[in-house]
């Protein structure tokens, strides 16, 4: 079975999950190979930013 590549940076706005903590930008299961480097984002406010593609991410608790 083929593994979907997710290319890193390519929404504006992502929707992660409590299993995605810690939150980094871009995530472990992007494709890298065009990215920016790995940042670390808190999120602890439901919402963050990356610094370096202004993508938005939010904490959606289940």
């Amino acid at each position: 079975m083929k593994t979907v590549e997710i290319p890193a940076c390519a929404a504006r706005h992502y929707e992660v999950s409590e299993k995605d903590l810690p939150l980094s930008c871009p995530m472990p299961d992007m494709v890298l190979w065009n990215a920016h480097p790995r940042v670390y984002l808190p999120i602890e406010k439901n919402q963050a930013s990356c610094p370096y593609c202004s993508a938005t991410f939010t904490l959606v608790r289940t």
